[in-house]
């Protein structure tokens, strides 16, 4: 990647909607060869996907958490993943150095749908136990950090 897809993946993180004409613009080459290098950023995989970032409050997911995963020492890594990637509820799962062996942001309407998960979850082969820490407020999530200067 040179400076110009940096710079392209930057704008595209920032707006995601932006037309090939203005990211042309702003990068200084035409729309044709914009709408070329994005293609190649998408096949490499360095351009996964383009989203909406929607307010989860308002589509009634009030509750956010997040929850420590320790495996039990008999765990199929595998087969906890495939269960994890089976609830809608938990948006993201990192693997993780230390006691826990995965952290997953989960959001739920209520409380009472986070009690239900988390059930679920110390119901679910290979995991010993959780810890969960609820949110009481975002400040901000998915801040993108400039990738060039």
């Amino acid at each position: 990647m040179d400076a110009i897809d940096l710079r392209l993946v930057d704008l595209l993180r920032g707006n995601a909607r932006i037309s090939y004409a203005e990211l042309a613009r702003q990068v200084g080459l035409s729309a044709p060869a914009v709408h070329e290098r994005i293609g190649k950023l998408e096949s490499t995989g360095v351009l996964r996907g383009y989203r909406a970032d929607v307010h989860p409050e308002s589509v009634g997911l009030g509750v956010t958490a997040l929850i420590g995963l320790v495996e039990d020492s008999a765990a199929d890594t595998d087969a906890v993943l495939d269960a994890l990637r089976c609830m809608p509820e938990i948006e993201s799962c990192y693997f993780m150095a230390g006691t826990e062996s995965f952290l997953c942001l989960a959001r739920v309407g209520t409380i009472a749908e986070l009690e239900q998960l988390i059930m679920r979850l110390n119901r679910t082969a290979g995991i010993a136990n959780t810890r969960t820490s609820v949110t009481l407020s975002t400040k901000w999530e998915n801040r993108p950090r400039p990738l060039t200067g």
